[in-house]
């Protein structure tokens, strides 16, 4: 089996929120490069101060560390906000950003004074996309939640969304009926790529369709331009190899040239670097041993035991590094 360590992998799904190198060296440790992706989450530093800790660490390490910036949806109805968005999203190009990432909250909690939600396919947003498929800027959209969020408790899927949503049933979705239902999200997204079809984009978190793999088929079937990421929905894969090991290795198969790797590990402030430090290298080292073992294993997200996919060299380097580098035109930076 080809060594972890040994292998030049990128993870290109983190967030790097914490003023400190930890890291980095952890990076360095296990032979990966990253890409953190700047969010407009409540609970993360500002938008501008994202960039800035971005900035202020990637000339201080080997470690290759790359960004992809946002659009912050503040002012979203103003007259003129699609020209400053633009005018943000040069700028942070010019200082180096990979793409520009479109977040959740355009659909689940942005509100028109008259409390319709703000969808991604909405009026506003169209000169943003139109610019973006004209310039070929990589586009990063992470819309919804995981299915499971709709679903009763007991029928959900993996360990963590029981455990979550059960203790958060204000995010419940199945709870609120008030906001938009998850396939309003996979309309709209869908509803972009269809009025934009060279645009670059990847749906992160496995197109939030992580919860049936013959869906995420489908969408990469009918957007050749497509690309999806694997971040923080490897579980989900666990959880549908127990039942199907040959499909999930069909589809690694089939659409090698079009999955990144990424964990969404997020670089809190508020953890230890300990914390941090273990969590990674568990997602690390389990996910390595998933994809490239056919070792019987368990997780305990979810109820069943499953094989690892045992996938050969030649997808791997696709998976791990070039699959994100032509994607986010790192061999440009």
């Amino acid at each position: 089996m080809v060594s972890l360590k040994e292998f030049p992998k990128i993870d290109a799904h983190i967030h790097f929120n914490a003023n400190r190198d930890h890291l980095l060296q952890m990076a360095e440790d296990y032979g990966f490069s990253l890409v953190s992706i700047n969010t407009e989450v409540p609970e993360f530093p500002p938008i501008n101060a994202q960039q800035q800790l971005i900035l202020s660490h990637r000339n201080k390490t080997d470690v290759d560390l790359n960004y992809a910036t946002t659009v912050s949806t503040e002012n979203v109805f103003a007259d003129g906000w699609a020209d400053q968005a633009i005018a943000k999203i040069e700028n942070d190009l010019n200082n180096g950003a990979i793409g520009v990432k479109f977040w959740k909250n355009i659909g689940m909690s942005v509100q028109r004074p008259n409390g319709d939600f703000l969808k991604l396919d909405d009026e506003e947003l169209e000169p943003v996309f139109a610019y973006l498929e004209d310039q070929n800027i990589p586009v990063l959209g992470h819309q919804g939640e995981p299915k499971n969020c709709w679903l009763p408790i007991d029928e959900m899927t993996v360990k963590s969304d029981r455990e979550y949503f059960s203790g958060h049933p204000e995010y419940h979705m199945y709870k609120h009926n008030e906001y938009p239902d998850y396939w309003d999200h996979i309309k709209a997204r869908d509803h972009i790529l269809e009025r934009h079809p060279s645009l670059n984009f990847v749906g992160l978190h496995l197109a939030s369709l992580e919860w049936n793999i013959e869906e995420v088929m489908e969408r990469l079937d009918q957007f050749p331009n497509l690309m999806v990421d694997l971040a923080e929905r490897i579980t989900h894969l666990y959880y549908q190899t127990a039942d199907d090991r040959q499909q999930m290795i069909d589809f690694f198969t089939n659409y090698q040239d079009r999955i990144i790797y990424g964990t969404d590990i997020i670089d809190d402030p508020d953890s230890t670097p300990q914390e941090i430090r273990t969590d990674l290298e568990n997602r690390w080292t389990t996910h390595w041993q998933f994809f490239t073992t056919d070792d019987e294993m368990y997780s305990p997200q979810v109820d069943s035991s499953f094989r690892g996919l045992d996938l050969p060299e030649t997808i791997l380097e696709k998976l791990y590094r070039t699959n994100a580098i032509k994607r986010y035109h790192l061999d440009q930076m």
